[in-house]
């Protein structure tokens, strides 16, 4: 946080696949996720999107861990993705308790923690990672509690216009 927050935010952007970045956040968050059932839902016409791929599967892994801590084994964790004209938007979802009332937007500050928080480890730094990361791509991010239970922590990116896939000629 401190290296994020020291200078501007460099960012190596890059077309990316959404799908590889979650897949590697995935991976990496495997042995908190195994407990979990995982939900990934992703239009199949998904296109690129230009990111730093690096920062932007660190916000994939701390919303992942924080659904794991907070979402009991047998729970589901979701990840959607949808467009619009100016935006990918992208949810990651938990069957948790939700985030108490009033704070839905301070637990985005530095060592904020929802409350309750006494058998939950962590230092609160996670969310204002993930804050700092998706600002600096143009994004926002924000949670709401969902009607049936659980947290929608969802974010969004500039969607971008993707280079053109290069057509090989067949003749010769």
């Amino acid at each position: 946080m401190a290296r994020l927050e020291s200078v501007a935010v460099h960012l190596r952007r890059e077309w990316q696949s959404l799908e590889e970045i979650i897949g590697s956040a995935l991976k990496a968050r495997a042995p908190a996720l195994s407990t979990h059932r995982m939900d990934v839902r992703l239009p199949p016409d998904l296109p690129l999107i230009e990111c730093d791929a690096t920062l932007i599967e660190r916000v994939f892994v701390n919303l992942l861990e924080n659904a794991a801590k907070y979402t009991q084994p047998g729970g589901t964790i979701g990840i959607r993705a949808r467009l619009d004209a100016s935006n990918l938007r992208i949810d990651v979802t938990d069957t948790g308790p939700g985030i108490p009332s009033g704070q839905e937007a301070a637990i985005f500050g530095k060592f904020v923690r929802a409350s309750p928080v006494a058998e939950v480890p962590g230092l609160g730094l996670g969310l204002a990672i993930c804050r700092t990361v998706i600002d600096a791509h143009g994004g926002r991010i924000w949670v709401e509690n969902l009607p049936t239970g659980g947290a929608d922590f969802a974010f969004t990116l500039p969607r971008g216009n993707p280079p053109a896939a290069e057509l090989e000629s067949s003749a010769s």
